[in-house]
């Protein structure tokens, strides 16, 4: 009998979905982990740039820790092999103590010339996010009621964001009063805490099989199960363009509030705002997914989106607060209706490799936008700027309403078994 088997035989019907959700020790123990681990990221991320900006006073040296955590997210059909060649648990204990340690090495940086370690440390501990969310996924996939998939994605959306409402002022707190490198020992404490709760969760998981290629074709092999799967595939397409326009506009903020008569310390607020609606669309994830499926879910979470990211041109506060909300809700009901698709569509043995690869095109095109929006808000009136991406935004969500969602299989795709 599989994880999966038995944990739809214990779901309670008529219960509220959430409930049901928190009621399942496997699925309440992975949220756990989210919180913890989210908690400790979200503070670092935050105080590593301020660290870099205070011992060199360079914006530009400041910005590369974002990069550093982010690069690794180019390698996700290679890290996501890791998640399909082992067993997920121990792999998610293993990436949970691997930053707790190098977190520690951060002790030694106290000038700009130690800040290469800082910078390798960051990198490693984007790559470990990556495999972590690959081998996460899939265990979830195994061990959830495929029903509850949905609501546990919302839930794991609602805790994640709102540990980046209460973590980053924490951070901060923190720095200011103790370091950088106290900073450093609390994200590593909150790992340690996740390993703890990892190695409590409760799964029978088969050994993986010997696998029959080499890893470039098991890399590429997430890359074309996603081409193949015509219900997967326009999903991540419109995240990747979503998270394109969203990086464009991202990198507008401080010209919105500018426009807005207020210092740049009122971007935080924005963020705030932004955070609020991200948390309520986790809530109501699970039954959106259910009532609309997930390509009209995310088509509806693009068109919330389009308004919100066009309405940033009025420099009218109220009207910047209800985008900003609007905007926080818009885009994770997208990520929610492709990972969760994902989880449904993808068997397990390959679960890994499409969860890492998705991800991959789904979030490399923040970054392009945060580029190019850099140069834009330059040269753009964005009067003009963020209506033209409010429309770009509203066509792929008509193309992804209209797309009939069908379950068939594409000539020459894997076998529903799938190959490692």
């Amino acid at each position: 009998m599989t994880a999966r088997t038995r944990r739809t035989r214990k779901t309670t019907p008529g219960a509220w979905p959430e409930i049901r959700v928190l009621r399942d020790r496997n699925a309440g123990l992975c949220l756990a982990g989210v919180v913890v681990s989210g908690f400790g990221t979200s503070a670092l991320w935050l105080a590593s740039g301020v660290w870099v900006k205070d011992l060199t006073g360079s914006d530009g040296l400041a910005a590369l820790c974002m990069l550093a955590l982010w690069a690794p997210a180019l390698l996700g059909p290679a890290l996501g092999t890791l998640a399909d060649r082992v067993r997920r648990k121990p792999l998610l204990i293993a990436v949970n103590l691997l930053p707790a340690v190098l977190l520690l090495a951060l002790f030694t940086v106290d000038s700009p010339d130690a800040l290469w370690l800082l910078f390798a440390v960051l990198f490693v501990y984007g790559a470990a996010g990556v495999v972590h969310d690959a081998a996460e996924s899939a265990l979830v996939a195994e061990a959830v009621d495929p029903r509850l998939l949905g609501d546990f994605n919302g839930l794991r959306t609602t805790a994640g964001e709102g540990m980046k409402l209460v973590a980053p002022p924490a951070g901060a707190a923190v720095y200011a009063g103790y370091g950088g490198a106290s900073v450093a020992a609390l994200d590593a404490v909150t790992f340690v805490l996740a390993t703890g709760v990892y190695a409590a969760l409760r799964v029978r998981e088969e050994p993986p099989r010997r696998p029959t290629a080499n890893w470039r074709p098991r890399t590429a092999e997430g890359a074309r199960y996603l081409w193949a799967r015509p219900r997967l595939r326009p999903l991540v397409l419109a995240g990747g363009v979503m998270m394109l326009c969203a990086g464009v506009s991202g990198a507008t903020l401080y010209a919105v509030v500018d426009s807005l008569g207020r210092s740049p310390a009122y971007a935080g607020v924005l963020y705030a705002v932004q955070g609020a609606g991200s948390v309520l669309i986790g809530l109501l994830a699970g039954p959106g997914l259910r009532r609309l499926g997930e390509r009209r879910f995310a088509a509806a979470g693009l068109t919330l989106l389009a308004v919100a990211v066009a309405a940033r041109a009025v420099p009218n506060e109220a009207v910047a607060m209800a985008s900003g909300a609007a905007a926080g809700a818009g885009m994770p009901a997208v990520l929610i209706a492709a990972l969760t698709a994902v989880q449904h569509e993808t068997p397990g043995p390959l679960l890994g490799r499409v969860t890492a690869t998705a991800h991959s095109l789904i979030f490399t095109p923040n970054v392009l936008g945060l580029a190019w929006g850099a140069a834009l808000v330059e040269l753009a009136d964005l009067r003009v700027l963020l209506p033209a991406l409010g429309t770009v935004l509203l066509v792929a969500a008509v193309a992804l309403a209209r797309r009939p969602a069908s379950a068939a299989v594409a000539p020459g795709s894997p076998p529903a078994t799938g190959p490692t």
